[in-house]
């Protein structure tokens, strides 16, 4: 009996051992199972993901395109190494804490630092965001020594933009800005936080070529960051090279003759649309946008009141006043209205549609040569009244007014050509013909760019062929093409006059240079009304008016073009001529040898 209990319990026992055995068995088998698939079948996997944790990819800069004068050996603007201080989030452990070394070692303050790491909240945890360029040696040496201590501040190569001689060109060559988290994430999605993109100019309209290709750096890391070794994985490939059309010397004079007056310069060449200088004034430093402006910089640029960032061959949209003759006188040859014979009585004033009209002098009679050379404003308010300002319109708009002339920067303004659909569409009035005898001398609605002047100049300098402005020089610019409709006896009777404005004793004659040929149009524009005027101080009454001067030398096989626009400047004759000579004279000066001055 007492062995029968014994063999009974025994029995239970080993089923039980069994089981358990059975069990750690199976939890065995199911470990190397577990095992073999993380080693084989996972293999490239998680290997991937171990490397990850090891190595970090660093993306080395391109330096950016070199933009040069049309010699290609001015540099206008260039590149130069930098260091600036960024932080990586993922490899922080206390952000407060990180964020306050980083302002002690960087002289920041520490709202700054997190209104940077706010700006790219969005960002990825492992992307650097910059919190402080332009490191002196002695910061760098400063994170540098303690980067093990610090793996969540590193310090970063940049090539820097730098425009070697200020603001020369500014609004030609353009600026940089730093990306905003928008743009990272729309156009210029696949760029990182702080990366510096063209907004203005050259530097805007071929920012994809002038960026270049970045490399990149392998870095190798421990398990709380800090670097290792590095691998470079790529070399950085640096944008192209690119050659602008600008004459070092015409710009640089150009900038010289503006200095303390608002206004634009466009010098251009008629033979290929070529733009030799793009001053406009005030101006600023390019150089200034290169260190991330903080808000409250920027809105003081921007805001200043002597706007200081408008391109105003472009974008500054004025009455062309006088200038707008040649084109009336265009039209009403192209029209057939007059012959360059017809004549009309200009006695100082004149009656249209019930209403007095007054001109600068009392000329008598003349015809259409003179008309121009004297800019005899009741000549033209005929050409008006003959005309109508349908045909004004349509013959302004086949002549490049009212529409942009394709210049390769951004920014471009159309100007206005106004017409009676326009005033039924935006003023909902009809149009009275008293309101196209002002736009007969370039006044009223009518408004146009100083670069649009400049190419309706190239225009009528080449017999009715027009050209296509441009700053990049990339290959062979195409010809002028002729514009059907445009008769060159008729644009030869327009430079018959222009050329007596100049030469001939006419309000051009400021311009003045012997064995030069210049052939011009002045323009006088005024800026407040006559009832206004009388209640300001004198001063500013003898300078109400915008001073506009537009013409190109030579007569025959013309070379230049120059257009000048001086804001509040008074008589285009007595304020615009004398600089477009200097231009012309710079010019002629640089041309008539056969060593021609390095800017060429």
């Amino acid at each position: 009996m007492y062995g029968d209990r014994i063999y009974e319990d025994l029995s239970l026992l080993q089923k039980r051992a069994m089981l358990v055995w059975t069990l750690v068995l199976g939890a065995f088998v199911v470990l190397i199972l577990a095992y073999w698939k993380i080693q084989v079948l996972d293999n490239v996997s998680y290997r991937a993901r171990a490397e990850a944790n090891r190595t970090r990819s660093v993306a080395v800069p391109a330096p950016r395109g070199i933009l040069t004068d049309r010699s290609g050996k001015i540099i206008l603007a260039d590149n130069r190494a930098s260091f600036k201080a960024s932080l990586i989030r993922e490899n922080t452990r206390d952000l407060d804490a990180s964020i306050g070394e980083a302002a002690r070692l960087l002289a920041l303050e520490p709202a700054v630092i997190r209104e940077r790491i706010a700006k790219y909240s969005a960002a990825p945890a492992f992307r650097p965001i910059v919190i402080k360029d332009e490191l002196t040696m002695e910061e760098v040496a400063q994170i540098e020594t303690g980067e093990g201590d610090r793996p969540e501040l590193i310090v970063e190569t940049e090539p820097k933009r730098t425009y070697p001689f200020g603001d020369l060109a500014a609004h030609a060559l353009g600026y940089l800005q730093e990306l905003t988290p928008e743009e990272l994430a729309g156009a210029y999605n696949g760029r990182r936080p702080g990366d510096m993109a063209g907004k203005t100019g050259i530097e805007a309209a071929y920012d994809a070529m002038l960026t270049g290709k970045d490399g990149q750096v392998v870095e190798v890391v421990d398990s709380q960051g800090r670097k290792q070794s590095e691998v470079v994985s790529a070399a950085p490939v640096a944008g192209p090279r690119l050659r602008l059309s600008l004459d070092f010397d015409l710009q640089a004079k150009a900038q010289e003759l503006l200095k303390d007056e608002e206004g634009a310069i466009v010098v251009l060449s008629p033979k290929t649309g070529e733009v030799l200088a793009l001053a406009s004034f005030p101006t600023f430093d390019p150089n200034k946008f290169i260190n991330r402006f903080t808000p409250e910089e920027w809105m003081g640029l921007a805001g200043s009141p002597d706007r200081p960032l408008l391109n105003r061959p472009l974008q500054g949209l004025y009455s062309p006043g006088s200038t707008f003759k040649m084109v009336m006188a265009v039209a009403a040859l192209r029209e057939k209205v007059i012959t360059p014979g017809s004549q009309f009585f200009c006695g100082g004033e004149t009656e249209i549609y019930g209403n007095i009209f007054h001109c600068l002098g009392a000329h008598g009679s003349l015809a259409l040569a003179d008309a121009i050379r004297y800019s005899c404003n009741i000549y033209f308010y005929n050409l008006g009244r003959l005309l109508g300002i349908e045909a004004i319109a349509a013959d302004a708009g086949l002549m490049g007014l009212g529409r942009k002339t394709g210049l390769d920067i951004p920014g471009e303004k159309e100007g206005l050509v106004p017409s009676p659909e326009w005033k039924k569409r935006t003023r909902k009035a009809a149009w009275y013909a008293g309101e196209t005898i002002s736009v007969a001398i370039g006044q009223g609605p009518l408004q146009v760019t100083p670069l649009q002047m400049a190419v309706v100049t190239a225009l009528i300098a080449n017999r009715g062929r027009a050209i296509r402005p441009h700053l990049a020089m990339d290959g062979e610019p195409p010809a002028p093409i002729a514009v059907p409709g445009l008769n060159p006896a008729d644009m030869e009777s327009v430079v018959e006059g222009m050329w007596r404005s100049v030469n001939a004793q006419g309000t051009g004659r400021g311009a003045l240079i012997e064995g030069f040929d210049i052939c011009a149009k002045t323009g006088s524009t005024q800026t407040v009304s006559t009832e206004t005027a009388e209640r300001i101080s004198p001063a500013s009454r003898q300078r109400k008016t915008h001073s506009w001067f537009t013409g190109f030398a030579p007569r025959k096989d013309p070379e230049i073009v120059v257009t000048v626009l001086i804001e509040f400047g008074g008589h285009g004759g007595a304020a615009a001529a004398p600089v477009a000579r200097e231009l012309f004279d710079l010019y002629k000066a640089k041309h008539a040898g056969p060593h021609p001055t390095p800017g060429n």
